[in-house]
């Protein structure tokens, strides 16, 4: 069922080659080209069509391949009326901020019938990433697996798989998503949620509507043959949910998360946030079962609104044997997944998590820290001001915020990265974000009476090379949640995590320093706080937001500004001449 990622896509060209060096090994490092035409696609689910935005036509969208040190050359033509960026989720982009992609931070959006090329190189990282639109809610249907093998003759530090299969989680809405976000941010409440959840763009058949029997096509189905072994690269590409993914009677070997190797991880059931990436192991049993097999995914959430309580179901089977009964006599298994406010799972799962930490994968765990920061991230409030008397549908008449350290994050009219290159920021951003919650409080007790949160476009400014601690703590103001953050231009270490408020003079004995998980997204467990570590070594402008895309919207994210360091190769380049202007 898979397409082996050891294929590059036929529509890629090789333009150039150099000579690189890898453990030790001589490998060709090749630059590759891909077009993106974004366009407008009709696709039919759930028993209804709609026109939705895609790239080249494609739902999820076509697959980037590259190998660790080759140079990615993507031009994007926006043929949709929308505005579009496109993000490389998860790549460090080494002093190539300007191809990062998120609207307003490192770019203006690439207007109705104009392009932009982005360019940038894969540097040290090897795994499962992916791509996807940042801006509005556009991601919805705009994404695709971002697919990183080793270097040529570099082998896996875990057992080569037989098979690889990219298997991309989302989310499906009958109505325009564009119209839905619209609708949300006018009244000041939640948006509506979504009607299904989808692998690799298909609901399945757990649906009203959706296909049924094995001989259609709404259910992704991935065929295995007896005693082989395949990688599964799991992307959550869902805009609102965290997602429990397991397939029935099989385990799964966890052994990369977010491009970054882990010490192998055997569970039956994991958990992905938004944004997040894992390669899991999947060795089919030695004979044919006679049975298939559904792989399911639900959300997790701790919730007190309303959110899209279905389950997806795709369905694992085994060739045909000649001897075996047909597929519509087989019995179907399906597994057992956590309860959908599973907390305890959750934390349980994560903290089992570690790097390799190997001598050719060595975990580069900042030992001191040069700036630590302490922030609070949740859900609040702000005044309704709505016209003519309207009342507003978030709590007690107000409209729905999300804040970091109480402040509302609002997006400028000129890129950041523009302003901070051009020293012009006066007017853009302010470098006063508070490091600490300006006015401390129980974060996970009793709410305070004041819910209401600030609004600004401020930023944090490091120098080049400075070792960060981060702590972010989540609130329970309007009830406690779990929040997915994801920092761009960066890896960091998950160097501790708990529940209730982080005590800063008894957690930091208990942190991991020397395997701790390496992310680019990470989840601030609902009524608890995660710690992480990193090295601000990559000059330009970087966002860190909620990946829920709904507490993105509310303004759930800041940025850092990271200065130049002294030498040549620790300073930000110019801007293309090719990069949109606002």
């Amino acid at each position: 069922m898979g397409v082996s990622s050891a294929l590059p896509s036929a529509t890629l060209l090789l333009a150039a080659a150099v000579v690189l060096a890898f453990s030790g090994v001589q490998v060709r490092a090749a630059t590759r080209h891909y077009t993106f035409d974004v366009q407008m696609t009709n696709v039919t689910r759930l028993c209804s069509s709609k026109s939705i935005v895609t790239v080249n036509g494609q739902f999820p969208g076509p697959k980037v391949f590259a190998r660790e040190g080759d140079h990615l050359v993507v031009k994007v033509v926006n043929n949709v009326p929308y505005n579009v960026t496109i993000h490389w989720h998860g790549v460090r982009q080494l002093r190539s901020g300007w191809a990062d992609g998120p609207a307003y931070i490192t770019q203006c959006p690439i207007q109705p019938g104009q392009s932009y090329t982005y360019r940038f190189q894969i540097i040290g990282q090897r795994g499962t990433l992916w791509w996807h639109a940042h801006f509005s809610w556009l991601r919805a249907t705009l994404y695709g697996p971002l697919v990183i093998l080793p270097p040529t003759g570099v082998p896996y530090p875990f057992p080569k798989p037989d098979e690889e299969v990219p298997v991309m989680l989302g989310e499906w809405w009958r109505n325009d998503t564009e119209a839905v976000i619209a609708e949300a941010l006018r009244t000041g409440g939640g948006p509506n949620v979504s009607d299904a959840y989808t692998i690799n763009g298909l609901p399945g058949p757990l649906y009203n509507c959706s296909t049924q029997g094995w001989t259609l096509f709404d259910t992704f189905r991935l065929k295995v043959k007896p005693g082989k072994t395949y990688m599964l690269r799991l992307i959550n590409a869902a805009l609102n949910d965290e997602l429990f993914f397991s397939i029935a009677n099989h385990t799964l070997t966890v052994v990369d998360v977010d491009a970054s190797y882990i010490k192998p991880l055997t569970v039956d059931t994991l958990i992905i946030t938004p944004g997040q990436t894992a390669n899991v192991l999947l060795t089919a049993k030695p004979t044919h079962p006679n049975t298939s097999f559904y792989m399911l995914a639900r959300p997790y959430s701790t919730t007190q609104g309303t959110f899209d309580n279905t389950t997806v179901a795709g369905v694992l089977e085994y060739d045909d044997d000649p001897a075996a009964p047909s597929l519509h006599q087989l019995l179907v298994l399906s597994p057992t997944l956590p309860r959908i406010n599973d907390t305890a799972f959750v934390a349980n799962f994560s903290s089992k998590l570690r790097s390799l930490a190997s001598a050719d994968y060595p975990a580069a765990v900042p030992q001191q820290v040069d700036r630590r920061f302490f922030f609070t991230v949740g859900l609040g409030t702000h005044p309704c001001g709505a016209a003519n008397g309207t009342t507003c549908q978030g709590p007690n008449g107000s409209r729905l915020a999300a804040s970091i350290n109480n402040v509302s994050f609002v997006l400028p009219t000129t890129a950041l990265l523009q302003a901070h290159y051009s020293g012009a920021s006066n007017g853009v951003y302010a470098t006063n974000f508070p490091a600490f919650p300006l006015t401390p409080f129980n974060y996970t007790g009793a709410p305070p009476n004041n819910t209401n949160v600030m609004s600004g476009t401020k930023v944090v400014v490091l120098p080049f090379g400075t070792t960060v601690e981060l702590v972010m703590q989540d609130t329970s103001i309007l009830g406690a949640e779990s929040h997915p953050l994801h920092l761009h231009g960066f890896n960091f270490y998950v160097v501790g995590q708990g529940f209730g408020n982080f005590d800063p003079v008894n957690d930091p004995a208990k942190f991991n320093l020397v395997d701790p998980v390496e992310r680019n997204t990470v989840g601030v467990h609902a009524g608890g706080w995660v710690a992480v570590r990193f090295r601000a070594d990559n000059p330009g402008v970087w966002f860190m937001h909620c990946h829920l895309e709904v507490h993105l919207s509310w303004g759930l994210k800041m940025a850092w500004v990271v200065q130049d360091g002294t030498q040549p190769n620790q300073k930000l380049p110019p801007p293309p001449t090719d990069l949109p202007k606002c």
